[in-house]
């Protein structure tokens, strides 16, 4: 029997980049140290915030709204509120809903669900649809998915005026996506998304990423040790994108250099330092919402929606 390194009870996780063995308490407790640490280390939360958590029904998302609503508990002016954004997945997206609706109420935690089609006129699906009909289509349904989703927390976190908005990252999205900067010659995004939690626009909400410093494998086994129920299924559209191949590189490497995720993660938090780019932020002239280009990602995808429909 493998014993804990700090009771001497019978360890439930072994730690290969750290050599730790941890009971089931001590285990628990060293995720919401390091979770406690990584809000400290960032300057990502303040006592009096009003904090908003985007809960998709996942493992990482479910976990972060659990342990966001300990450490708020201990800071009464503090409070949290969570968001769902329905996709339009058909056969996917239902049982997350389900999921994150259990979850909150078991927390007690007023929770806010809206659709891309409620706020766009559109699901994703019909969107992906729409695309396929030209031989012009360039973006993966991920690409979509992600200008719309990072639109829509931000519009309904903004009309509830919060604070900060969580978002349930973890250390291996952080490391994938330095990687994948990196294998697409894009270095330059890295520096325009640096660790400051300042407001950097008045319509942008700071979001915040808690977990960024957790592995995948520790969340889903804090999930199980504490009972959490959440959704699993793989998202139809994820297949064949470059993520996936990062991901198995990065657990390639993990399985035969433990520490590989947290030393990405480090390198790419030292590039963000040296190549801080200032963004030249404007109102899009179509919608008014803070843009980087001429017209914002969103206005183009709505404006191509339009004129595929119309062939």
């Amino acid at each position: 029997m493998t014993q804990c390194m700090k009771c001497w009870k019978q360890a439930v996780y072994y730690r290969p980049y750290s050599g730790e063995s941890l009971c089931k308490r001590h285990f628990l407790d060293s995720i919401e140290r390091k979770v406690a640490r990584t809000i400290a280390k960032h300057n990502m939360l303040q006592e009096t915030d009003k904090i908003a958590v985007g809960i998709s029904g996942g493992k990482d998302s479910t976990v972060l709204l659990h342990i966001l609503r300990k450490i708020e508990q201990r800071f009464p002016k503090s409070s949290l509120i969570a968001i769902t954004i329905d996709e339009g997945i058909a056969g996917y997206r239902e049982e997350g809903l389900k999921l994150a609706t259990e979850i909150t109420s078991n927390l007690e935690i007023k929770h806010r669900i809206t659709s891309f089609k409620e706020l766009y006129g559109y699901t994703l699906d019909e969107i992906v649809k729409i695309f396929k009909k030209t031989s012009e289509l360039t973006h993966t349904a991920c690409f979509f998915c992600g200008i719309l989703r990072r639109r829509s927390l931000n519009q309904v976190a903004r009309d509830l005026k919060v604070d900060k908005l969580a978002i349930g990252h973890n250390l291996d999205d952080e490391a994938q996506t330095v990687l994948m900067n990196i294998f697409r010659s894009d270095i330059t995004r890295m520096g325009r998304t640096n660790l400051d939690t300042r407001q950097i626009h008045d319509l942008f909400v700071t979001r915040v990423k808690p977990l960024r410093e957790i592995p995948e494998r520790e969340i889903a086994t804090y999930a199980f040790l504490c009972n959490l129920p959440f959704h699993s299924l793989t998202c139809p559209y994820a297949e064949g994108v470059l993520r996936n191949d990062i991901q198995q590189i990065l657990n390639d490497m993990e399985q035969k250099r433990p520490g590989t995720k947290h030393s990405v993660l480090r390198s790419g938090d030292k590039i963000k330092e040296f190549i801080q780019i200032k963004q030249e932020i404007h109102p899009c002239p179509i919608c008014h919402e803070p843009a980087t280009e001429k017209i914002c990602k969103f206005c183009q995808i709505m404006q191509d929606l339009q004129n595929i429909s119309v062939k």
